[in-house]
């Protein structure tokens, strides 16, 4: 059982406080756990459900999202606790209770003074047997989606070494089925997932016994399931960058390429550095893509798809302040891509088998990797 729910801004006020049941809690207790809970990872299982309705209701999650949209923020945490304890968690369930921000609803809360989004009737799913799904639900067409969606986060050394290279990845569902449909779902290389979190709608003892996924979904979109794959031995691509400081100078190049290939086409590839602030100005010039350097310093160079007849390099040379003769600090490099048709991880989604729907649907997959935190350290 909670007893509060405090939401902390990124310097650590509190910009919200709702207390849960008759003992009310100190917001000092803030200060305890901005300590603790930042620097050791610690989090409970609702509240990352919290997180996951408000950033679905809201587009995002962050401070200034917070503020803006704090009534709906408030009516969100009414209906998703009861007394403590968790009520109704599902995104598609709140929308027929409390509606959406959007322009309309907040130009007629400053007309008519009524800043409320709870609808006045209780949602269909009130009298279903599954509390996150409609009763009687129609679709002219029986379909359902589900994409893995993938994102790599990995640190490489200055010499080159990988020091950290693990996949953090969300089987998300999109479903548009009539009736109570009753899905499985199961993985070719189920061993390989870690740290997995489900979907309230995922039935716990299937993937217990025999890592199978067994479920009522929800209609519409939603995250079945979050997982990790830990210690992976390469990336898709390589980035080798090479700075020599002298003589009030330091000439640098990158080199760009791919280390494998993974069987489909890597697009989208970024490199973005911070020139340091030693750095008075900087010359850099790229065989392929575009360099652009802001105001604040941040060096984007956009590649885009790595041609086939050479490899992308950044050159150019950077002028260090009066006074200094070489860099003792060096840039660190932020690495972006994308590779649609796979999942890096190596997961493989087996079968998906359907019961309990009208007619035949139609079963859609797709995959897509994506760089998270991606650092070259020079």
């Amino acid at each position: 059982m909670l007893q509060c729910i405090f939401l902390l801004s990124d310097s650590g006020e509190v910009m919200l406080e709702k207390q849960l049941t008759g003992h009310k809690v100190d917001r000092s207790i803030c200060a305890w756990f901005w300590e603790h809970s930042i620097s050791q990872g610690e989090s409970f299982k609702f509240l990352c459900r919290v997180a996951d309705v408000l950033s679905d209701y809201l587009g995002g999650l962050n401070e200034d999202l917070i503020k803006d949209n704090f009534v709906i923020v408030y009516e969100l945490l009414d209906e998703m606790m009861d007394n403590g304890f968790p009520l109704t968690t599902e995104p598609n369930i709140l929308r027929e209770m409390i509606a959406p921000p959007n322009i309309v609803s907040k130009v007629l809360s400053v007309v008519t003074g009524n800043s409320s989004n709870v609808s006045n009737t209780l949602p269909g799913a009130t009298a279903s047997c599954v509390p996150w799904r409609t009763t009687d639900l129609k679709h002219a067409q029986n379909e359902v989606y589900v994409d893995l969606v993938e994102a790599m986060d990995a640190i490489v050394s200055r010499d080159g070494a990988l020091v950290k290279c693990e996949i953090y990845g969300e089987v998300q569902v999109n479903s548009s089925l009539s009736g109570l449909p009753d899905l499985t779902l199961s993985f070719a290389n189920p061993s390989i997932l870690n740290d997995v979190r489900f979907h309230p709608c995922v039935r716990f003892r299937p993937w217990e016994s025999h890592q199978i996924l067994s479920f009522v979904p929800p209609d519409g979109q939603f995250k079945l399931l979050s997982y990790r794959v830990k210690k992976l031995k390469n990336t898709p691509i390589y980035v080798k960058p090479q700075l020599i400081s002298d003589a009030g100078t330091c000439r640098i190049t990158v080199l760009v390429g791919v280390r494998n290939d993974p069987g489909k086409i890597i697009d989208s590839i970024t490199v973005q550095f911070k020139l340091l602030s030693c750095v008075a100005s900087a010359d850099l010039n790229s065989n392929h893509g575009t360099v652009n350097i802001l105001a604040n310093k941040d060096c984007f160079w956009s590649i885009g798809r790595i041609p086939k007849d050479k490899a992308p390099s950044l050159t150019g040379t950077l002028l260090l302040e009066t006074g200094l003769d070489r860099l003792h600090v060096f840039p660190t490099f932020q690495v972006g891509f994308k590779i649609m048709g796979v999942a890096l991880s190596g997961v493989q989604i087996d079968k998906l088998d359907i019961k309990n729907t009208p007619n035949r649907p139609y079963k859609g997959f797709r995959a897509l990797t994506r760089a998270g935190e991606y650092e070259i350290r020079s």
